[in-house]
């Protein structure tokens, strides 16, 4: 049971820090009530850790709370609505709730998968996309690793709004939706415009919008935030509107045949937000064998949080020492995601740390 509660102290930290936006109350009070409320972290135990059960009781929470007509349900955000305040009556509520509904929330943890689309992410593996197309002066082939629903599969479709240390705020590209951050430290190498002319996603349990029931659970899966609501909301359309090859499977085992589909001519870059946490030691190790040995130049994007998530971690997924004040942040509870790029040139690979970044997207602190 600590484990849980540890982990969803950790991400309630993270959306509680000072000079926090109000609107992230609602996300810091449910991570706080997985972390305490009895109930919850009793089916949080049975849940096997490398399936992230906090996050997992809060989207089955949300779903439940966002399909009923519950009093707590006025607390959550419709797309394009406002955030409720905090009137002090959220956790009663829930409380209450979860006691009613407990083997709804249990059922929901035991057929489902957290699954995470934050768009927002998007606004961390710009500058390294824009780098590797500086570098290489080719295309971009993207291969979007546990792709979900595929919201992330099209970086060069959304608008950008960067505030920079200095107060302004850089924008970059066009599109439908409007993602943007609070940049600390340097700044980070801003693209004038993405060129991609290759587009894949892979995952083992890819997400069809089109099912209302599949398309329901994403969606709660989403921090019950007014900005993340939305911005969810307006890329599921894009995705609808546009959408983009996904192939089923082990990305250990389909990803040569889906490298090897991609044009000559273009640069690949491999992707992965907060994904590779899930795999592992021994995956994580058998991937960076793969990636290295696929016969052709790449580039490897990851945004993942140390591993393992929690205060025992000392490196990123792709085997990057970090600052020591890093490691000291995410051993008092802090969660966020590290951004490295190993790259693959003539089989020979060399990786680096960029910066690190916000869950929700809300900050990106370049090196």
């Amino acid at each position: 049971m600590s484990t849980v509660a540890d982990e969803a102290r950790a991400i309630a930290d993270a959306w509680s820090a000072p000079g926090s936006p109000p609107s992230w109350w609602l996300t810091a009070a449910l991570f706080t009530a997985v972390a305490e409320d009895e109930v919850l972290r009793d089916i949080g135990a049975g849940i096997p850790a490398d399936r992230r059960p906090a996050l997992l009781l809060s989207a089955a929470i949300t779903a439940v709370v966002t399909t009923g007509a519950d009093p707590v349900r006025r607390y959550f955000p419709v797309p394009g609505g406002p955030q409720p305040p905090d009137d002090g009556g959220f956790r009663p509520a829930l409380k209450a709730l979860v006691r009613d509904r407990r083997d709804a929330i249990a059922a929901l943890c035991a057929g489902h998968r957290y699954q995470m689309n934050e768009v927002t992410r998007s606004v961390d593996v710009l500058p390294v996309l824009g780098a590797v197309a500086a570098e290489t002066g080719r295309p971009l082939a993207l291969v979007d690793l546990g792709t979900g629903a595929g919201l992330g599969l099209r970086p060069d479709r959304y608008a950008y709004e960067y505030t920079l240390p200095d107060g302004t705020v850089r924008a970059v590209g066009s599109g439908p939706l409007t993602v943007g951050c609070t940049v600390r430290g340097a700044v980070p190498p801003l693209p004038e415009r993405l060129s991609v002319t290759a587009r894949v996603g892979v995952d083992v349990e890819p997400s069809d919008l089109e099912d209302p029931v599949t398309a329901a659970w994403l969606a709660a899966c989403v921090p019950p935030e007014a900005g993340a609501v939305t911005r969810f909301a307006a890329a599921v359309d894009l995705a609808r509107a546009e959408p983009a090859e996904i192939v089923r499977g082990d990305v250990l085992e389909v990803l040569p045949a889906v490298v090897g589909s991609l044009p000559a001519d273009t640069a690949v870059c491999l992707v992965d937000t907060y994904v590779h946490v899930f795999l592992g030691p021994e995956r994580l190790a058998r991937f960076r064998e793969l990636v290295t040995g696929l016969g052709r130049d790449l580039d490897w994007i990851s945004v993942d949080p140390l591993v393992p998530l929690g205060p025992e971690a000392t490196t990123t997924v792709q085997g990057l020492d970090v600052p020591p004040q890093w490691l000291t942040e995410n051993r008092e509870g802090g969660v966020f995601g590290v951004i490295g790029r190993l790259s693959v040139r003539d089989g020979v690979a060399s990786a680096r740390l960029l910066g690190r970044a916000h869950p929700g997207g809300s900050w990106l602190e370049w090196l």
